[in-house]
């Protein structure tokens, strides 16, 4: 799904606690009453959740589980939720149980009596008890959601199937299934001989590598600069570490430099592994180093000249389920050619904004090939900053196009995000930097193919031209991504991120930039898993081509590249243009100019002949919204001019 659910993790259990009866257990919920077990003894079914108030799962399930509480109450099923985390207080916990509407009582399980009788992990986790009290279910609610992905609907609902089963005198048919989520933050007793503490290294490595989103109000789900709060989170932190989900990094180290690598070093590792076997120790309070101060408005050199909303009507995140990209476009209102030397997008809500990306599209171009990429935003990541003669050029009468992926939290939220931009000074400008796309559009992932190979090139630089920055984008079925550059018979990685995850669409930029000539290219390589076995995957029975939306799949990489400019004579960098492209924006051009009467952009099949609506349209639609614009016409036109090449090469 998102960075949230990176947070998390599965289990299975050493010792089963199927077919263990369950002792009486009493203690305090949310409404300041005592609650035992035995207060359910008219119960046939007792089912038993674990939770935890900030879990990104405990918080996406909370509802669910009170809506089968509410659906079984009248066929004498009870759902009792326990809390065991040591950071979770009684007024966290009648807090979470607000914001959700759960209703159902929530043990405080202060001494982890509760969840060790259970051998419970995680949270969430569930035990479905019989009439006898003998756990008879243990594991997951359902499969909607994963280490890294969400489903649109769950496609096992493992908990309801146990509960029906055991109400039906049936044995329940699968007793066990992995526990998804977020470790239990037991009681701590640290050792009385350690060398690491908190107060020393591990809150300045903290405050390094994982506060900025860490932190209260932004996107991580727990805060890493309190004490009280973190000691809970202890052996999750080193579990994430150690699978390599946090901090989030794709690239394999071994294969280029990067200004912007989130990693930590193999020592930096070793310290919080170090830690939490103490069972993280505090320390000296007097050797912890001052708090760092974060920004939280524009982090750029100076206030933004102008500032552009994505929207004025603010986005509705919905509580849960899968969101696709949003798109919002916002004319700037330029009347005139502007050089912009930094640019910062900032989210509105920081607690569901996974990242953003602004790209800008000029008025003589169209769809995925004039998208230029200028700025975006990505938890943690900072700003991408030009050097002090560079700039990007945007014609007048350019658009500004936000793509924003958001983050479903429990709780239905909004948000409206901006850009900063700052002007630069054309008189001082010497480089103009730009985007050139490597890409394949023409592609056909064939169903369950588990490792198809997807290839495309970048060639005929402009003079001078020095490479910056990769960013390569693929959805759901994304595999792995490699970009090489080869000039004459030698060649290089650039870049391999050999597990690509859709959650996160990093820029990678070159610690040293490196020149292009006419001699060089840029080989993309990418792999997509369209089997049943990845578990993001929307439908591995489909062919998959090319197309916006997160069930279909693109393949290209925005690479940032700047070239020699003189500001009097601003000229756009020379194109890599060929007579075929040219034919296709010619045959493109003309099937607009023809058919599209209301100039905007977009032909319905009411405005095309009826033999056309008949057989080319469902072709031509390849996002399936009812319309094609220019970029589906181009793919079309594409094929067309590639097929004419071929038959007269025949």
């Amino acid at each position: 799904m998102t960075f949230l659910l990176h947070a998390l993790s599965a289990v299975t259990l050493a010792v089963s606690p199927i077919g263990s009866p369950v002792s009486e257990f009493e203690a305090h919920d949310q409404h300041g009453r005592s609650c035992a077990l035995s207060s359910f003894a008219d119960s046939k079914v007792v089912v038993v959740a674990v939770l935890g108030t900030e879990c990104p799962l405990a918080k996406l399930y909370g509802p669910r589980l009170q809506q089968l509480a509410d659906e079984y109450s009248s066929k004498e099923v009870a759902v009792i939720g326990v809390n065991a985390n040591s950071q979770d207080s009684m007024a966290d916990i009648q807090e979470y149980a607000k914001e959700l509407g759960i209703k159902f009582s929530i043990l405080r399980d202060n001494d982890n009596a509760i969840v060790d009788q259970l051998m419970a992990t995680r949270t969430p986790e569930v035990f479905v008890l019989d009439g006898n009290r003998v756990v008879r279910y243990h594991g997951r609610i359902d499969d909607q959601y994963g280490v890294g992905y969400v489903r649109a609907a769950p496609t096992k609902h493992d908990l309801r199937v146990a509960v029906e089963e055991l109400l039906s005198g049936d044995s329940v048919s699968n007793s066990s299934t992995e526990s998804v989520g977020c470790i239990i933050g037991r009681v701590k007793k640290p050792s009385s001989e350690y060398k690491v503490t908190y107060c020393n290294q591990i809150s300045r490595l903290f405050q390094k590598h994982c506060a900025e989103c860490h932190r209260d109000g932004d996107i991580g789900p727990f805060q890493m600069d309190d004490y009280s709060e973190l000691v809970g989170w202890a052996d999750m932190i080193a579990e994430v570490v150690k699978d390599r989900r946090m901090p989030p990094w794709s690239a394999d180290p071994q294969h280029g430099k990067f200004l912007n690598a989130r990693r930590l070093s193999p020592s930096e590792k070793q310290l919080i592994y170090d830690w939490v076997k103490a069972d993280a120790p505090y320390g000296d309070e007097s050797d912890l180093p001052a708090p760092r101060k974060f920004v939280d408005g524009w982090r750029l050199e100076k206030e933004p000249d102008a500032v552009f909303e994505m929207s004025k009507v603010p986005f509705r995140v919905p509580a849960e389920g899968i969101i696709e990209y949003q798109y919002f476009t916002v004319d700037p209102g330029f009347k005139e050619d502007q050089w912009i030397a930094a640019a910062e997008v900032v989210p509105g809500n920081r607690g569901v904004v996974h990242h953003s990306i602004v790209s800008v599209v000029t008025p003589d171009e169209w769809g995925e090939k004039a998208m230029s990429w200028l700025a975006a935003y990505v938890p943690g990541q900072d700003v991408t900053r030009l050097k002090s003669h560079q700039a990007y050029f945007v014609p007048a009468g350019s658009k500004l196009v936000f793509q924003l992926h958001y983050t479903p939290t429990g709780r239905t939220q909004t948000d409206v995000t901006r850009i900063g931009i700052v002007f630069a000074d054309p008189d001082a400008v010497t480089e103009r930097v730009f985007t050139m796309l490597a890409q394949n559009r023409s592609f056909a992932i064939p169903a369950h193919a588990a490792n198809h190979r997807v290839g495309a090139s970048l060639s005929k630089f402009p003079k001078e031209a020095m490479l910056l920055s990769l960013s390569p984008h693929m959805h759901l079925r994304g595999k792995s991504f490699r970009c090489t550059i080869r000039r004459d018979k030698e060649s290089s990685i650039l870049l391999d991120v050999p597990d690509y995850d859709y959650n996160w669409q990093h820029t990678y930029q070159l610690e040293r930039p490196i020149a292009l000539d006419a001699q060089t290219r840029i080989l993309c390589e990418a792999r997509y898993d369209n089997s049943a076995s990845n578990p993001t995957n929307p439908d591995p029975s489909r062919t998959v081509r090319w197309g916006e939306q997160s069930e279909d799949e693109m393949m290209l990489t925005y690479c940032s590249i700047s070239v020699p400019v003189d500001p009097k004579t601003i000229q756009p960098p020379e194109t890599a243009e060929t007579p075929e492209s040219r034919l296709v924006k010619k045959t493109v051009d003309r099937f607009f100019k023809r058919f599209d009467k209301d100039n905007n952009g977009r032909l319905v099949e009411s405005e095309l002949p009826k033999t056309f609506g008949q057989f080319a349209f469902r072709n031509f639609d390849a996002n399936r919204d009812g319309a094609i614009d220019r970029a589906e016409a181009t793919v079309q036109a594409e094929k067309s001019v590639k097929n004419r090449a071929t038959r007269r090469r025949r």
